[in-house]
């Protein structure tokens, strides 16, 4: 049994403030057993304050600092992070139940993927530019409050800490409460990496406190959250008053258009699999499969073929596909977002409601496909963030870019065809942050975001950097 009641606050590590008292504390769950192993302490508001108080003193001196100072710093992270990647990956896997296979592959080396396109970044990031008889610098904005998920835990961290922390902020890291395992580890490599006191701290608790505190503090200069687009607007309102800058990156509904042009078995078995990942747990998960009319039975057998090939199980089988959602409260959505598809009319082509044959407990759900959907349904309108996939027919392209962009959301697209240059075309219609064509891979060097209601402000690359910067202009 595991007890997480420390924080990180000011370098060194630091009870609740209420653990004398009695803290709130908060049960860790192995999703695929639903067996509590472990305990959570949670913070309260006092906790926050401290934590902002020590980021505050800090600001001044790092924010100083050169850039190769910062590069030393982010270097020896990256040197502790990568030795402690096995410890990473099963945290991982213990907190949210995603596959081991995925942990090792994706889940943990990720974050190290972002720590260090963050330091090739800053290598060349032009942090001052010449105009004339004026020059525009770029300083660090302040204090920082980073507000981070479960599904891509180390992602979402270091794609936060590290541009914040090579733009000069410091910064008061809130992870979620769900994916406790690993950010304590992460805390652990930077006291070992030897970050400066107050540059980096970290705090527990929940949104409707610690994050709430985070964003209506005044010594907070930003906040940036990863989350449900709910979160996201709480999280701007309790901003508000304060006038200070919130990046979110938020929900998403993203589309894949399988043009007439594309191999539909392959296309069809790529989305499946994109969509299942992670247990369906992907912001930018291609939720919404649009292929051509003529062809729309062959794509919803090729579809319903490929998930229920998908091997569902215990996450530490190296054979397992995909793991369980990561808790019962996202189970009971998932299970309710299916229930609704059929009682609109879906066709259920594969999977259905409750759990895969052979599994009587955890909070494992069917790889399900959906067939007969229009857009105007519920599973083609809500984010799910689950292993489910609604499969949509059109009838030409454009009426293919019509249903893509007919959403609240903007966050991701997709595209399958044979033609570079139509490609280009289409994926310059969609009204998305990102696009990725043919089954690309994610590419952490360039800018990540969303249109819409799936927020606002950019992470990776250069422009993730240049969110935590302020420009001044100086005329001489």
């Amino acid at each position: 049994m595991k007890t997480l009641n420390r924080f990180y606050i000011d370098g060194q590590w630091v009870e609740p403030a209420q653990q004398a008292s009695g803290a709130a504390s908060f049960d860790i769950v192995d999703p695929a057993t639903e067996e509590r192993i472990g305990t959570l302490a949670m913070g309260s508001a006092h906790d926050a304050d401290s934590a902002i108080a020590a980021a505050r003193t800090a600001f001044p001196t790092w924010s100083e600092t050169r850039r190769e100072t910062r590069i030393a710093l982010l270097e020896r992270v990256a040197t502790i992070y990568q030795r402690r990647l096995p410890e990473i990956a099963d945290a991982v896997r213990q907190e949210i139940g995603a596959p081991i296979s995925l942990c090792n592959a994706l889940q943990a080396p990720i974050g190290l993927a972002q720590l260090r396109a963050a330091i090739d970044t800053l290598r060349d990031f032009p942090f001052e530019t010449t105009h004339g008889k004026s020059y525009v610098c770029r300083e660090a904005i302040g204090v920082a409050a980073l507000i981070t998920p479960w599904n891509w835990p180390l992602n979402q961290i270091m794609a936060k800490v590290a541009p914040a922390l090579a733009a000069g902020c410091t910064v008061v890291l809130k992870p979620s409460e769900i994916a406790p395992l690993d950010a304590m580890i992460f805390a652990e490599i930077m006291h070992e990496a030897a970050t400066p006191r107050g540059v980096f701290n970290m705090v527990f608790g929940e949104g409707r406190t610690v994050g709430a505190r985070l964003a209506s503090h005044p010594d907070v200069d930003m906040v940036s959250i990863t989350g449900s687009t709910r979160a996201g607007v709480e999280v701007a309102i309790g901003a508000a008053p304060t006038v200070k800058r919130v990046a979110q990156e938020l929900g998403g509904k993203s589309a894949l258009l399988i043009l007439d042009d594309a191999d539909l078995q392959s296309a069809v078995a790529s989305g499946v699999a994109q969509c299942m990942a992670n247990s369906g747990q992907t912001c930018i998960a291609p939720t919404r499969m649009l292929v051509p009319r003529t062809h729309y039975d062959e794509a919803v057998s090729i579809a319903a073929a490929a998930a229920n090939a998908i091997l569902v199980g215990d996450p530490a089988d190296p054979a397992t596909r995909m793991g369980p959602l990561s808790n019962r409260a996202q189970y009971d959505k998932v299970q309710r977002m299916i229930e609704a598809g059929m009682a609109e009319g879906a066709r259920v082509a594969a999977g259905g409601l409750g759990r895969p044959p052979g599994l009587t407990r955890g909070f494992y759900a069917r790889p399900t496909i959906f067939a007969g959907v229009h857009n105007g349904m519920t599973i083609a309108r809500e984010e799910i963030f689950g292993p489910v996939l609604a499969i949509i027919p059109y009838d030409d392209e454009e009426d293919a870019i019509r249903i893509a962009n007919d959403s609240v959301y903007g966050l991701a697209g997709y595209i399958a065809t044979s033609d570079p240059q139509r490609a280009r075309k289409v994926a310059a219609r969609l009204r998305v942050g990102s696009v990725r064509i043919n089954g690309a891979m994610l590419d952490v060097s360039v800018p990540f975001g969303g249109y819409k209601t799936s927020g606002n402000g950019r992470e990776y690359g250069a422009e993730g950097l240049a969110e935590f910067l302020e420009c001044k202009s100086v005329t001489m």
